[in-house]
């Protein structure tokens, strides 16, 4: 680990007691923090539970440092198209953004371990991931690259269809999915599937002109798309599920370290807090989406222990083997995510 990171970790310990104390260090970097997701906005209290968690991390860090730091939330890509906030945030050319970490897999390969298909199969093995070697390995890697973590948040996938359930693997044979990553995609390709990529807020479109026959997304986004108007077999990600998104909210690190230390101990402070609450939203969802597309005529399957099974036996012949070979860094960080199963 290098110094500058090792430094950043140390402090945190201390974070509590400074964000809640006043201190002069706030007079020195009073701004806005602008916070940039893809998801569809909404307030405080109702809407996307994404959306939701900027606009409480935003409220919280104003409040403790009595308004000299604020954040400021921009929902739905208003200030930046989806595929260039990570690059953003590694520039320091945006501040904060909440973000599928897959998404960045083309700049940094490491990160595809965050839509592993396979790789995590509940909450318990996913939330045990940031106090663990894969956790520690990974927020060094993003830091290395200028990017991290505030808030560490996880949700379950599931696919919604517009031909038929997507239940088992031969399910996927003939069909146009989008996979929402590249070792997804490799799956669902070894499943005879042909595969799309784009964004989860371009879903929608694509399903409704015949471009695509499926998506696979978190339980939140199957909800907030409106993907029930343009797909009426729903495989939740309830109780089963062989992929997990890694979503966490992001920070420049050029920015952050521009920032007083109490302002650095606030952020990270809030942001775990807010942990907590990503995780209650991402079950509630879970479950809630089922009644949302059978509310809209459709019907929504679940998924048994065997059928997981399935998927993440064809997961390790083809996205595993392909992930580890990229380099020393992606076997490395493979196999601290295989040691959390």
């Amino acid at each position: 680990m290098n110094e500058t990171r090792r430094n950043i970790l140390k402090g945190l310990a201390a974070a509590p007691a400074l964000a809640m104390s006043p201190n002069p260090l706030w007079a020195q970097a009073a701004g806005e923090l602008k916070i940039s997701h893809q998801f569809p906005g909404g307030t405080a209290t109702e809407g996307d539970f994404r959306d939701r968690l900027c606009r409480r991390f935003s409220a919280e860090i104003a409040k403790r440092s009595n308004g000299a730091l604020k954040g400021t939330v921009y929902p739905g890509s208003s200030l930046m198209k989806t595929n260039a906030q990570f690059s953003a945030v590694r520039k320091g050319a945006l501040d904060m953004t909440l973000v599928p970490l897959s998404y960045a897999g083309g700049e940094v390969p490491e990160t595809n371990i965050g839509l592993m298909p396979g790789i995590v199969t509940s909450y318990e093995q996913a939330v045990s991931w940031k106090k663990a070697e894969i956790g520690k390995a990974l927020s060094n890697i993003l830091a290395d690259k200028g990017v991290l973590v505030v808030s560490w948040i996880w949700q379950a996938g599931g696919v919604a269809s517009r031909v038929k359930p997507i239940v088992e693997p031969e399910d996927a044979k003939g069909l146009k999915v989008r996979g929402g990553s590249r070792e997804m995609d490799m799956v669902l390709k070894a499943a005879g599937s042909t595969v799309l990529t784009l964004p989860s807020n371009e879903i929608y479109a694509a399903m409704q002109t015949g471009a695509l026959d499926a998506a696979m997304t978190s339980s939140t986004s199957l909800i907030s798309f409106r993907l029930e108007e343009v797909g009426k077999a729903l495989t939740t990600g309830r109780g089963k599920t062989y992929w997990f998104m890694f979503e966490p909210l992001l920070i420049s690190r050029a920015v952050f370290e521009r920032m007083p230390k109490a302002q650095q101990d606030l952020i990270m402070t809030v942001g775990a807090e807010m942990e907590a609450f990503a995780l209650e939203g991402a079950k509630a969802d879970d479950q809630a989406v089922a009644a949302v597309y059978q509310k809209a005529g459709g019907k929504a399957y679940d998924m048994t222990d065997a059928t997981v099974k399935k998927w993440q036996a064809i997961a390790r012949d083809t996205a595993w083997k392909d992930f580890a070979g990229k380099n020393e860094s992606c076997a490395r960080i493979l196999k601290l995510a295989e040691a959390t199963l």
